[in-house]
């Protein structure tokens, strides 16, 4: 996936919650309109944000009508996934987080309801029958402890100058 582009409320508001509490980057802000670059990425932009007002309703995707469920963003390390759970605590965002066997997943909310994931992939050479699909509580401090805080997961995530 390149970017993903999502309606909100509020274009100004959910790019503030993006910057601080994921660290995504403003590339281009207009009124109703922001696009931003999430962290150590090299894309031209990895979110699109355009506010279509207050009086919007939630959107009714899973509950009455299909649609996306949510995005996922990685992260590099499981240390990065620990930041982002204390930050996305303190912002009252995080509603869950599961052990998927490969993935590591934190579950929030943006300000408009809308769910996204924050991951990190255990690496390619670590996979095996210990890592396959599953749903469990995530115990985070123990795979801190399993993998090491600074180990970089999957591939896709190294910062294209360090894979040269």
């Amino acid at each position: 996936m390149n970017h993903a582009v999502l309606f909100v409320r509020d274009a100004q508001r959910s790019a503030a919650f993006y910057r601080e509490v994921l660290g995504f980057r403003e590339i281009v802000s207009l009124p109703d309109a922001v696009f931003l670059r999430a962290p150590e990425s090299d894309n031209d932009h990895d979110l699109g944000l355009f506010g279509v007002g207050e009086a919007a309703s939630a959107s009714p995707a899973g509950r009455s009508a299909v649609g996306l469920y949510h995005l996922a963003w990685e992260v590099p390390t499981l240390a990065d996934l620990r930041d982002h759970r204390d930050r996305l605590a303190e912002a009252g965002a995080l509603v869950g987080a599961s052990d998927h066997g490969s993935t590591k997943a934190l579950y929030a909310k943006d300000p408009d309801g809308l769910e996204f994931e924050v991951s990190w992939l255990v690496p390619h050479e670590l996979l095996g029958e210990e890592t396959e699909m599953r749903t469990l509580p995530l115990n985070l401090e123990a795979e801190i402890e399993r993998y090491g805080g600074d180990r970089v997961g999957a591939l896709s995530r190294v910062p294209p100058a360090a894979r040269a």
